[in-house]
């Protein structure tokens, strides 16, 4: 079920796949896929789940500058990086998880948010807990294909959030 509709999801978009098309894709009735998965979102998010575990591991136990051992900016950068590489590979699958309202609901949007809360308070940075939100602001998914579609790249993308790292948590404005 779930490799039929990673391949809808990669083809179409997710939000041009229904329930119909990944139960008739998996050859199985629709009441089988509803037991298991409740909505297109709910198969988005296992799609992704693997790709964020790992993602995940890398920032707790990875090299620096993704992992420990690097300074605050260096790595919310090398975090953007990682985000964007995920989202740049995964896009279809972030864009059926995490829309909308349902993006703050997601345990992974919960790990990225306490991770960059955790780095907004290393560097010092006053108003960790709204300055966390507006860093992930531009990982969206619609954000993310908004620029796509704009023709922005993706090293140019990287490069703008790499701006964003270093200028936020290299020189914080005192209260």
């Amino acid at each position: 079920m779930l490799a039929a509709a990673e391949e809808l999801f990669a083809t179409r978009g997710p939000a041009a796949v229904t329930m119909e098309d990944i139960a008739r894709a998996a050859g199985v009735g629709r009441g089988t896929l509803y037991r298991r998965y409740p909505d297109r979102a709910a198969i988005a998010v296992a799609l992704l789940d693997e790709h964020e575990r790992a993602l995940q591991e890398r920032l707790l136990r990875g090299d620096p500058p993704l992992g420990p051992g690097a300074s605050p900016a260096e790595r919310l950068a090398a975090f953007y990086t990682a985000m964007v590489d995920l989202l740049k590979n995964h896009h279809h699958l972030v864009l059926g998880a995490e829309t909308g309202h349902s993006r703050f609901a997601s345990g992974a949007y919960g790990f990225w948010r306490a991770h960059v809360r955790s780095l907004v308070v290393a560097a010092g940075v006053p108003g960790p807990d709204a300055l966390a939100d507006t860093l992930l602001a531009p990982l969206a998914p619609e954000v993310f294909g908004y620029q796509r579609d704009r023709g922005v790249t993706v090293p140019a993308i990287v490069a703008a959030l790499t701006h964003l790292a270093h200028t936020t948590l290299t020189h914080p404005a005192q209260p």
